[in-house]
């Protein structure tokens, strides 16, 4: 779901919502089956169906909920100049008080999320760590070794470079250096904090398994792929340390 911004709100100012009608973009009965025009009949029509195409492409999603006939009479009458059904004033403030209402539903959803995930990951934590092998550190960061390297470990303040895949708890892989076929330079005190200790834990020529509690990611607010309070876990193989440059220290 999408969180309205004002700007993609106001591109919808053609939408009047006080319209009777009761259909909307969930009814797929009111949508057409088939063109009720014949596209390919001259290049007007062509050009009327590609105007029409790309705004309800560029509109998708945005507005889960909305009225299409309405849509359509906003947009028939602002486009031939018939007198408008509210005015410039109450249709900003329409859909300003329906962006509040949206963002109220998104927040109250994330939030529920939130709790979801925090149980679901506490639940596996402890599960996790029962099994042979895994350590458990005080902030609790759980790993095992699947390959024990015999080199220097990083510092905290290292740059390095790693290969490594990074699962959900459900096994979806939202990230992979082996999928784009090349290992990744970052520096140890710019990741989340479950990298900035666990590689710290391992010496050069390792491959770690690590599970990241939630508040060692991306925490509450999540990212792009990653739901909030998701624990996180990484396959990560130290290929090597690039110790911080005296210029830079």
């Amino acid at each position: 779901m999408k969180l309205f911004h004002t700007l993609s709100i106001l591109a919808l100012a053609t939408a009047s919502l006080v319209s009777h009608a009761e259909t909307t973009v969930k009814d797929s009965s009111y949508l057409p089956k088939k063109s009720k025009v014949s596209v390919k009949s001259d290049e007007l029509t062509k050009v009327g169906y590609s105007f029409g195409y790309m705004m309800g492409d560029g509109n998708k999603g945005t507005a889960t909920d909305l009225m299409l006939d309405a849509y359509f009479q906003g947009f028939r009458d602002a486009y031939v100049g018939n007198t408008p059904a509210l005015t410039e004033e109450q249709i900003k403030q329409t859909l300003m008080d329906y962006q509040t209402r949206k963002e109220t539903e998104y927040a109250k959803e994330i939030e529920a999320l939130a709790k979801k995930n925090l149980e679901k990951g506490k639940a596996y934590l402890a599960e996790n760590g029962k099994k042979t092998g895994v350590i458990t550190t005080k902030s609790g960061l759980q790993y095992n070794v699947i390959t024990q390297g015999t080199g220097k470990r990083p510092t905290a303040t290292d740059t390095v470079k790693v290969h490594y895949e990074g699962k959900l708890i459900d096994g979806t892989v939202f990230d992979s250096s082996y999928k784009r076929g090349e290992p990744i330079t970052l520096p140890l005190n710019e990741v989340i904090t479950g990298w900035t200790e666990g590689l710290q834990l391992m010496p050069m020529g390792s491959k770690y398994h690590f599970v990241v509690p939630a508040d060692l990611g991306y925490g509450e607010a999540g990212m792009t792929d990653i739901e909030p309070n998701s624990v996180l876990i990484f396959d990560v193989e130290l290929l090597e340390i690039n110790p911080k440059s005296d210029e830079n220290k």
